[in-house]
């Protein structure tokens, strides 16, 4: 069978599951995905996975740590031990925070005898998005007022429409930013899909509390469902720009050196070099008949911005050293050191890395590969690449988020569910 132009620049399945195991295994491939907590406790299983939590965490403590738990928690909620619809929404996932912060300071002080290593404002990441991002820093600030303020309702409802204005603000921004000025990538999809969650569920609580009408958090979500099928087309289109792939090319035969040429070419690498008043040398020789001991010199200028040195080649000599002329006012010392072989038929470091391919998902995310194939093949394995990345997210997770049913979204407005601090 003769291959045409067209069947020789179509890479097969295997070379393109290759390239993508590469990526996976380099930890290159993105993820958008929802992260698990906000689908967990902004759901209509969020009481349930709330009293779970709080009954795991302790089951993992000594009596005096479960003691501890309770205590700080007591204080954290305002010296009450029953928060207001705290198994349902917002406030229970602020609940879910705080529970976890506060079991690692409890353990914690148990470790560095009363150190309080892990404070609430010192997270770095939530839900998946830097807490030190806009998006982050509003959703992370509201969620650490929730526990002080929930049983009291009116706070909470100045608070919420305070924060639900400036969310939904950044994220109108931060939209206009990825679909317009091409601000495009994951970290951004991650950050405007945690913050829409949460904004979502902030005008629920708002229902709850009524405070709003329940329209306003309806068109809300149909608002964010028709966005983000925008934005994952915006999100494919931007992979499709920025997945790049060069492949490995085949390795080349290493050059060898005639004798003749070994005689008169000697290799002088410096591998120690320090100047602070004294400089101290190192440097080894190799040459057609290697020595046993390699050069070690140190100088004493009299100043550090007038340093010199004459290295001179007898090549006259198959056994040849480096001779340095000494001046009156330097020392010398030397010391046995073992040789350095420098293997003139071998491969350095850059004729390797001028064998490796280079794969590159996005900005920051690359890896360097030895797969190999026909040049021609690279911009379909682009095109097959971007779907399997695509593929590779769960979308349909973050669509149902958003898409649930009429009845589950009348059903999420109705949760009234409060939370207490149970001894176990």
């Amino acid at each position: 069978m003769i291959l045409t132009g067209r069947s020789l620049c179509l890479p097969s399945p295997v070379i393109v599951q290759e390239l993508f195991f590469v990526a996976r295994d380099a930890s290159i491939i993105p993820d958008i995905s929802m992260d698990p907590v906000l689908t967990t406790f902004l759901s209509l299983d969020s009481s349930a996975a709330l009293q779970h939590q709080y009954a795991f965490l302790q089951r993992s403590m000594s009596r005096e740590q479960q003691s501890a738990f309770r205590l700080s928690l007591t204080g954290e909620l305002g010296g009450s031990k029953r928060v207001t619809y705290g198994g349902v929404g917002v406030v229970a996932l602020a609940l879910s925070m705080l529970f976890d912060q506060v079991a690692q300071q409890v353990r914690a002080q148990g470790l560095t005898e009363g150190g309080n290593s892990t404070q609430r404002d010192q997270v770095k990441r939530i839900f998946g998005i830097s807490s030190s991002s806009r998006i982050g820093w509003i959703i992370h600030s509201y969620l650490c007022l929730i526990p002080g303020i929930a049983n009291n309702l009116e706070k909470m409802a100045e608070t919420t429409e305070l924060y639900d204005n400036w969310l939904k603000l950044e994220l109108i921004d931060h939209y206009e930013r990825m679909t317009t000025k091409k601000r495009m990538s994951s970290v951004s999809m991650q950050q405007w899909l945690a913050g829409a969650a949460v904004h979502l569920h902030m005008r629920i609580h708002q229902v709850r509390m009524k405070s709003v009408p329940l329209g306003s958090a309806e068109s809300l979500r149909w608002s964010y469902k028709s966005a983000l099928v925008g934005l994952v087309q915006h999100y494919t289109t931007y992979l499709r720009r920025n997945i790049q792939e060069t492949p490995a090319p085949g390795r080349r035969k290493p050059r060898i050196r005639t004798a003749s040429a070994l005689r008169q070419t000697y290799t002088f690498s410096i591998t120690n070099i320090t100047c602070s008043g004294n400089c101290s040398f190192n440097g080894s020789q190799v040459g057609p008949s290697i020595p046993n001991d390699s050069f070690n010199e140190t100088t004493t200028p009299r100043s550090t911005s007038n340093v010199s040195r004459i290295l001179k080649t007898d090549r006259s000599s198959e056994d040849s050293r480096f001779n340095v002329p000494k001046r009156s006012n330097e020392t010398t010392a030397g010391s046995e050191n073992r040789k350095t072989f420098n293997n003139s038929t071998g491969y350095n470091r850059d004729e390797e890395a001028r064998l490796l391919g280079l794969l590159v998902i996005e900005p920051l995310r690359n890896v360097s590969h030895n797969v190999r194939h026909h040049p021609c093949q690279s911009p379909a394995i682009q095109q097959a690449l971007v779907t399997r990345v695509i593929n590779a997210q769960d979308l349909e997770r973050n669509r149902k988020f958003f898409q649930f049913a009429e009845g589950v979204f009348y059903s999420l407005v109705r949760q009234r569910d409060d939370f207490e601090l149970k001894t176990n």
